[in-house]
């Protein structure tokens, strides 16, 4: 292995502390749209709530039960497009954790001389990056289920016209 002054740790160091920064600009966006599709969802079933008598009464015309059916199925959806919000946040902070611990790792490296120190570093920021893809991959998920979602609206709105 390498010796390490001030400069070389600050410098290693440096790798997980820019990714920490960047795994939370991406928890800031993706909480942002947990907050937009808990919101959606609460919307939908308030409208839901003021259909559901109706439909019980059977007072709804055609278009009020269209709406009925399409407001169950968003819901649906929304609430597996909130599942996969959760497991990209989860992932995200997980993802954080492997970098502090890293840089951790690399900081320890420094003051105790060991063998495992520095290859633990390595392993941990690469599982960290692994928890950022993973991430990504369910981020990714979220935003075509989400155009999906707008496929239906659309489809809704075409019998409107």
């Amino acid at each position: 292995m390498f010796e390490l002054n001030s400069v070389n740790l600050i410098q290693a160091m440096l790798a997980p502390g820019l990714m920490i920064s960047a795994c939370g600009l991406l928890l800031l966006g993706i909480h942002n749209k947990y907050g937009i599709v808990v919101n959606r969802i609460r919307a939908l079933e308030e409208e839901k709530r003021r259909l559901i008598p109706g439909y019980f009464a059977k007072t709804l015309d055609e278009f009020q039960m269209r709406r009925l059916n399409s407001i169950r199925l968003q819901v649906g959806k929304f609430e597996y497009r909130l599942k996969l919000i959760r497991n990209t946040v989860f992932f995200y902070t997980i993802a954080v954790a492997m970098f502090v611990l890293s840089s951790l790792a690399i900081g320890t490296s420094y003051i105790v001389d060991t063998q495992i120190a520095q290859p633990l570093a390595l392993l941990l920021f690469l599982l960290g990056m692994v928890s950022v893809f993973t991430g990504i991959i369910h981020a990714a998920k979220e935003v075509w289920k989400g155009y999906e979602i707008v496929k239906i609206e659309v489809k809704e709105s075409e019998f409107e016209e």
